[in-house]
């Protein structure tokens, strides 16, 4: 019988319209709002130098779209100057960014992006490893907003108790993120790291007296990737991931007590 394992998350050969809509949604539900606002700000300049809002006859919507309008041309600076530099460095110290990880390539080229995410946990190593393990769709989900990776069609459920089924973890393992679609393990040092295909890593750390530092760390490479990346996902990533390592902390240290 051929296992989770052996399968990963194989494709079907022949069109499957449903599958299609599948993605279709997920896509809406994880990049639409990202994708909204970049056309929205590419578009307001040209709105504000045409004065197309003053076009509307009635006085509340002419003011609702002049300062929409004015928001659109505001949002990218408020975003690279305040919200960005939060969003990839959340928790995490200096010392942190600047580390090599596990999945890093400190000899190829430098990433456009880099993310850098950690949380404090109140347990050792030992007891945060194992919800880290065993994270994945089918498995122990994400512990993040399970209701939002549903909405997208993901068929998430998050884990509460450690699954000793799960623990064994593998190169080559696939990790699904939807019914559809997955990557899967590239290294693991149990206990420490787990390198995800395409992803980025997650590092668990002792921080003395009986805590850890869990660390997520993603890089994304220069050209296309990184302008996709930054337009639809990066928002979703860092707001999702926050919420990941913040579930992981709770449950790690409820278990713990």
């Amino acid at each position: 019988m051929e296992t989770n394992r052996d399968a990963g998350y194989r494709g079907s050969s022949t069109p499957d319209i449903g599958k299609a809509l599948r993605v279709a949604r997920a896509m809406v539900v994880t990049a639409g709002g990202p994708v909204a606002l970049a056309v929205a700000s590419a578009l307001a300049p040209a709105a504000a130098l045409g004065r197309w809002p003053s076009r509307l006859e009635r006085p509340l919507p002419r003011r609702a779209a002049w300062a929409a309008t004015g928001a659109a041309l505001a949002l990218p600076a408020i975003y690279l100057r305040t919200l960005r530099p939060w969003l990839l460095t959340w928790g995490s110290t200096p010392s942190e960014r600047a580390r090599v990880y596990p999945g890093d390539d400190p000899a190829g080229p430098l990433p456009a992006i880099r993310a850098t995410r950690a949380v404090t946990v109140n347990a050792p190593p030992e007891r945060v490893w194992p919800w880290l393990a065993q994270i994945g769709q089918q498995r122990g989900g994400f512990y993040s907003y399970d209701w939002l990776e549903n909405l997208a069609g993901c068929q998430i459920h998050s884990a509460d108790r450690i699954h000793p089924e799960w623990q064994d973890v593998q190169p080559g393992d696939p990790i699904g993120m939807t019914p559809d679609f997955g990557t899967e393990v590239e290294a693991v040092q149990p206990g420490h790291a787990l390198v995800i295909k395409d992803w980025g890593a997650y590092i668990v750390e002792p921080a003395g007296d009986g805590r850890s530092r869990l660390i997520a760390r993603a890089h994304i490479d220069p050209g296309l990737p990184s302008l996709a990346y930054a337009l639809t996902i990066e928002v979703p990533h860092a707001v999702m991931e926050r919420r990941m390592l913040l579930g992981i902390k709770q449950r790690a240290e409820a278990a713990a007590a």
